[in-house]
């Protein structure tokens, strides 16, 4: 059976006085278009009016809410006139926000926004329900010429200011979408055979070889030791830049291309063996081979 004991927990809940300023939890009851209705396990159920839901000017409650989900606010009045909490999400969010903040910048934690509004210099975009801002230069890892393109759009973005002081976050998009892109090249890269040999053109050269531009849309690096059979003391004294060249891959190692010219010089050519056609359809060899060796009197 039973026993007082097993309900000790929702008792000590439901009796525990709560004051104003506090921030409780609980969980969503039902989310209409005015309001989100909260269970506090306690003697009175909470109320979250929309506009004490988010800063987010673009928050869907019926959206982003859902019953049963777990919810944190703070009490603004223990009694609305209908016996519920009236509770801020909003306020509670400004107190507890920033310490998610704090730690999404230490663990460089990557994580979703949208665009809400272009401005001078960059992008607006909520976070935690917090207003961050995003400079241009932050917005992409290439340079940005219209800025008005990334009006509504998602993107995957970290933390590198919170300032809870200054009411300051800024956010970046530019290192995870480095990322992102170098985790494709990394998989085409694994995808080259060692051995494959392509043509390419000289993208760069440097003192210590040259940068060649492969068919494949990938570069990779000719080592001075690899672009010819003869020592060379500058790739240049060889290459140009905007030469096609063709190269065989030699290695694909930590995600770089290690390509070699001198290899294919190496490569020894085969000798093709002549052979007389006869319209009998029998294939010999010429006379002069047959009797090659031979010692005549």
């Amino acid at each position: 059976m039973e026993t007082m004991n097993d309900f000790k927990e929702e008792l000590e809940a439901s009796l525990r006085k709560i004051r104003v300023g506090d921030i409780v939890s609980g969980t969503v009851i039902d989310v209409t278009d005015d309001a989100v209705l909260v269970d506090l396990k306690s003697y009175a159920d909470g109320i979250i009016r929309k506009e004490d839901v988010s800063e987010d000017p673009d928050f869907n409650m019926k959206e982003m809410l859902n019953p049963g989900d777990e919810i944190t606010a703070t009490v603004v009045d223990t009694n609305d006139g209908e016996g519920r909490m009236v509770l801020s999400r909003k306020e509670a969010n400004a107190v507890l926000a920033w310490d998610r903040l704090k730690k999404m910048m230490e663990d460089r934690t990557v994580v979703s926004v949208k665009v809400a509004e272009i401005v001078k210099a960059g992008a607006v975009a909520y976070l935690e329900g917090i207003r961050g801002f995003i400079p241009a230069s932050r917005l992409s890892d290439e340079y940005v010429e219209d800025l008005n393109e990334f009006a509504g759009k998602t993107l995957e973005v970290t933390v590198i200011t919170a300032d809870e002081e200054n009411h300051r976050l800024v956010l970046s998009a530019r290192e995870t979408a480095r990322e992102k892109k170098q985790a494709e090249k990394n998989q085409r890269i694994a995808k080259c055979e060692v051995g494959a040999v392509m043509k390419g053109t000289v993208e760069t050269i440097k003192p210590y070889g040259a940068f060649i531009a492969l068919e494949n849309g990938l570069s990779g690096l000719v080592h001075i030791s690899q672009i010819s059979t003869k020592r060379i003391k500058h790739p240049g004294a060889v290459l140009k830049e905007g030469q096609e060249v063709t190269v065989k891959i030699l290695s694909t190692a930590d995600n770089k291309i290690s390509l070699s010219m001198k290899a294919l010089e190496e490569e020894p050519v085969q000798e093709e063996e002549t052979f007389d056609y006869q319209e009998k359809g029998e294939a010999s060899t010429a006379l002069g081979s047959l009797l090659k060796g031979f010692k005549f009197d």
